[in-house]
């Protein structure tokens, strides 16, 4: 065997992240290249020319002298980044359209569990009592999505093929069919007063840590059916202040919340958030890795590199894009 190895460092803890899954996986695509499941390989680090990674620990890919890739087999690269002695290799995310699919189905469900009224239906269910309220048209209804990446501009389409008026927020000009687009400093504001709904895909950088805050969520819009503005947050945990959230849920500056990322994860058991009447609380699953396809989408971009051509999804670290 004379292709560079390819090791496979997972560390999820849940059933979706379990090693000898994504193990399994890559040997049946992989053919022709030995696969490493660390920590329990033996091997010569030297061999070692790629890594498939979900939350590696802190110094694991500095062992390896020959690294050329790094795939980071979830969205988000945020823990990779903060890992100073990362080698100084290109880091590339996974974008397949299963991911974004599936984040597309999350964001369309809490955008209408909220619409629909389903956290008062639900108490109404526990309480046996039969009061239904007015139920507005989704042409009712503004849903703000900021971060229009892949993902972001996804759903974006999807919520406005449901029938919701949809304003979306970059940081650079973006133009998407029958979405109004805002970007920039200049743009925020006139974003955020014309949402009701606000869907956060943004991703994690120096610029927008916490940005999720008192501050932004006071200028939602305040004369919506919904009563208050409604927060939708499957981006970073680090995006969200999470004290500011609670506070604003309590005081009515929010009226929901759907959140699937926290600033510590597993979410600790004291958190407020598990039991708070005004928040749908997920474990970080909007948009679950699936084994198959992104086995597949890494085995290709090897192939391709190693046949002269460029890496797609590499991460721009100057940006500290996750």
């Amino acid at each position: 065997m004379n292709k560079g190895a390819l090791a496979l460092l997972v560390h999820g803890g849940t059933e979706n992240w379990s090693p000898q899954r994504w193990k399994n996986r890559f040997d049946e695509v992989c053919a022709g290249r030995r696969v490493l499941q660390l920590p329990d390989a033996a091997f010569d680090p030297a061999e070692v020319h790629y890594a498939a990674v979900w939350k590696p620990h802190p110094g694991e890919l500095a062992a390896f002298p020959n690294l050329r890739v790094i795939f980071n087999l979830g969205a988000g690269v945020d823990a990779l980044m903060a890992d100073k002695s990362l080698p100084d290799v290109p880091l590339v995310r996974v974008a397949v359209d299963d991911l974004t699919e599936r984040m597309t189905e999350y964001v369309v469900l809490h955008v209408l569990m909220h619409h629909r009224q389903e956290l008062y239906l639900r108490e109404s269910q526990r309480a046996k009592r039969w009061a239904p309220k007015s139920q507005w048209a989704a042409g009712a209804i503004s849903v703000g999505v900021i971060g229009l990446g892949t993902l972001g501009a996804d759903a974006a389409d999807a919520l406005r093929r449901i029938g919701f008026r949809v304003v979306g927020w970059s940081r650079s000009p973006r133009q998407i069919d029958g979405i109004e687009c805002f970007h920039g400093t200049q743009g925020l504001a006139p974003f955020l007063c014309r949402t009701d709904i606000l869907v956060c895909l943004l991703p994690l950088t120096p610029d927008t840590r916490h940005v999720l805050n008192r501050d932004l969520f006071a200028q939602l819009n305040r004369n919506s059916p919904l009563g208050s503005p409604v927060l939708i947050n499957a981006g970073r945990g680090g995006l969200q202040n999470e004290a500011d959230i609670l506070q604003c849920l309590d005081d009515g500056t929010l009226g929901g919340a759907s959140l699937d990322v926290y600033a510590t994860e597993p979410l600790p058991a004291e958190s407020r958030f598990w039991t708070h009447p005004k928040v749908v609380l997920t474990p970080h699953n909007a948009a679950d890795t699936d084994p198959d396809e992104i086995s597949k989408y890494v085995a290709r971009q090897i192939e391709r590199f190693e046949a002269g051509g460029a890496l797609e999804n590499v991460v721009d670290r100057n940006r500290g894009i996750s």
